[in-house]
This record gives structure tokens, sequence and C-alpha cells, in this order.
């Protein structure tokens, strides 16, 4: 379900009164993927409750330019939403999760290997109140990117597939 900022943190309380460990991740997730899937489901076995925190769509394109994202912030988190190891979605507007992760406070924090230890955001949040940090592997192969320039490639003029 997708909730607000104030709404996750409150989620996120109630789950550890009940002694449950809350999982949080944060992305773009614009083309789900079989990564990011695998990605998910990873994260999810690692406690209790996976929280995705959600770049809002001012956000993505700051951070991965005009156009993206291919699809708007609503579709993208009742896409996530829909997963049966999701248990909630939470759009931000910020940059970074920062914010967001002082708000949720997760007992572990999820990230892709590809960043670096000192690169998570919010990694001195989560250790303070004892959580934890993991780096999943990232599957290799897929992307969202090279998923949007496949499918320009493909429609282009010249292409076979070009469309009229």
């Amino acid at each position: 379900m997708m909730r607000s900022v104030e709404d996750g943190a409150a989620f996120a309380r109630a789950l550890r009164d009940q002694g449950r460990r809350v999982v949080f991740t944060n992305g773009v997730f614009d083309i789900l993927h079989p990564g990011h899937l695998r990605y998910l489901q990873h994260a999810r076995a690692l406690g209790d409750a996976l929280i995705i925190g959600l770049n809002a769509d001012a956000s993505v394109r700051r951070n991965k330019g005009p156009e993206r994202p291919v699809n708007n912030e609503a579709e993208r988190a009742e896409v996530l939403a829909a997963l049966e190891w999701v248990d909630a979605v939470v759009v931000f507007p910020h940059d970074t999760p920062a914010e967001i992760i002082e708000a949720i406070q997760p007992d572990v924090l999820v990230k892709g290997a590809d960043w670096s230890e000192d690169a998570i955001v919010g990694r001195d949040t989560v250790e303070a109140r004892g959580g934890r940090v993991v780096r999943v592997p990232v599957e290799e192969g897929f992307s969202t990117t090279a998923i949007i320039n496949r499918i320009r490639s493909l429609t282009s003029p010249g292409s076979r597939t070009a469309t009229p």
C-alpha cells in the first residue's frame, strides 16, 4: 500500500512495537525488471516487513534527467505495492532518502552492492540505533536504462522494426 512519509513512519513504529524487524530500501523502480524483483525479494528476506522509499517524479528528473521517469510515481508505487513481499511504499520528494530514513528508522537498510559502503545515505542513522546496512548483489544484465536504450534502438529511423 502507498503511504505518506508520516504514515510510513507510524507503520514502521507499529511494526517495531510488535517486535518485527523493518527493512527499508529506496529507488526509482521505473520499469520493473527481474533484477528489481530479485533485489526486493532478497531485501524482504532480511526482516519481517519491507518498506520502499520511492523517488517522486521531480526527484527522478533531477537525478536521472528530463526524460525520466517513464512511468509516473503513482503508477510505479501501484506496481511495487502489488508485489507480495512489499508491505508499504512511501513516495519521497528529496534527491536522497536521508529524511525518509530518519523518519522510518529501519532496522535494516538495503542497497545494491554497486553502492560503496561509505556512499550509502542513511547508514549513520540506521547504525546509530543498532540497525544494520546490507549491500545486496546486483543482478548482471538488468538495467532500466539498458531497456530504454534497447527500445529506442528498435524504434529509431532505419531500424527494421521502426514504426512509420
